[in-house]
């Protein structure tokens, strides 16, 4: 565990990006404050969470009662999480980096991932360890773009992240090799997308839908909707098609139109209308990181503005009116991870999947009173803050194409 001490001071190791800082902050003059505050702490939350002899990091970073008060404890691995956090400390010093990594850098993370990602089963793994690859070491991942076109070629069922993640991951791999890695895949997996989305903008949790339950085929989670959007943003700006911006509109639409009256993300949507089928719980990471991730990405893309909806949404992390217990835990580096109902095996999940089934649009009377939405999860995930830091800092400029990875 490093100490804070040990990390650089915030104003000598990165740079807020500053269009999107700014934007907020027209609209919410905290806006900038709060921002830089969370980037700051969350350097210490992703010490927390790397372990140094395997190069990777946790699958949480769980908050623990003891005698001494409330503690950390970093628990399990994730490759995913791993590139993810590599991802947003690539925008830090090089020296910050190697504070927080324990003496390496983000490439050398990276690098050791992709090693696993060749022989991984999860598509998801595979696809994030590319798409950091070319970010972060500058590397086309020639021997991962193969595996994803063979995922893709062999037609079993895909989550929708994972196909968003494979197409931003060859969108990068063209961006980066002039067009000469990748195209075909940002093609083929665009065109995917482009088949599934619903006629209200938003998607299943897997494609083709029909291979879950049928209470299910039709629900998809916020992640679901923001990972496509985000990749078809970054597609229509590499190709310049505009079905790619409208579609990447249209999802942005959809769940914008449907946000809390705090800020609120959402977490499970109707693909078939873009109706919402259950509110909670709601995750830190997607007010803080995910969805001004993908909605600037989208506004620079040259889509819809939606700096409101992103303010709104990062202001929920103080405000939140479910509960009364801060979320932001300063002294871990952590962010806790959501606010959820208090009730069995996510049984609001199953109701509401039931219900919009048959009906669709229809919510349950009188949920909020009898599982009412007031349970903090003690727990940060460090992807959670490696998107934070994706979403808000300005990318390094001194990324120079490598050798094949």
């Amino acid at each position: 565990m490093v100490s804070a001490d040990l990390l650089p001071d915030v104003d000598d190791t990165w740079t807020l990006e500053r269009p999107r800082v700014a934007g907020a902050g027209r609209l919410d003059r905290t806006a900038p404050g709060q921002v830089a505050r969370l980037t700051d702490l969350a350097l210490l939350g992703l010490a927390h969470g790397f372990d140094p002899p395997t190069g990777s990091f946790a699958q949480t970073i769980r908050g623990v009662a003891g005698g001494a008060g409330v503690g950390a404890v970093a628990q399990g691995a994730s490759d995913r999480y791993t590139a993810m956090a590599a991802l947003g400390l690539s925008r830090v010093s090089t020296a910050t980096q190697r504070a927080v990594l324990a003496g390496v850098t983000a490439e050398d993370v990276v690098l050791r991932t992709i090693d696993r990602a060749v022989v991984s089963d999860d598509p998801g793994a595979v696809a994030l360890s590319a798409w950091a690859a070319v970010e972060v070491a500058g590397a086309t991942p020639t021997r991962l773009l193969d595996r994803l076109r063979r995922i893709l070629a062999d037609g079993r069922p895909l989550p929708t992240v994972d196909a968003a993640w494979l197409l931003t991951a060859a969108v990068g791999a063209a961006e980066l090799t002039g067009g000469a890695a990748g195209a075909d895949l940002v093609e083929s997996a665009a065109a995917l997308l482009r088949r599934h989305q619903g006629p209200g903008g938003t998607y299943p949790h897997v494609l083709p839908p029909a291979t879950q339950s049928r209470w299910r085929a039709h629900v998809g989670s916020f992640a679901d909707q923001v990972y496509p959007l985000q990749a078809l943003a970054r597609a229509a700006r590499l190709t310049g098609d505009a079905w790619m911006l409208d579609h990447a509109n249209r999802t942005a639409a959809a769940i914008c139109t449907v946000q809390g009256p705090a800020g609120q993300w959402w977490w499970h949507y109707d693909s078939r209308d873009g109706s919402v089928v259950e509110r909670y719980p709601v995750y830190s990471v997607h007010q803080h990181a995910m969805a001004p991730m993908v909605l600037f990405d989208l506004w620079e893309a040259g889509g819809d503005d939606r700096r409101p909806e992103i303010v709104a949404g990062l202001g929920w992390l103080d405000s939140h009116p479910e509960v009364v217990e801060e979320l932001v835990a300063e002294r871990h580096g952590l962010v806790w991870r959501k606010v959820g109902r208090r009730e069995p095996r996510k049984a609001a999940r199953a109701v509401g999947a039931a219900t919009t089934a048959v009906l669709p649009g229809r919510s349950v009377p009188g949920i909020d009173r009898v599982l009412p939405p007031v349970v903090v999860d003690h727990e940060c995930r460090p992807y959670e803050l490696g998107w934070l830091l994706y979403a808000w800092l300005a990318p390094t400029s001194d990324r120079k194409e490598k050798s094949d990875a």
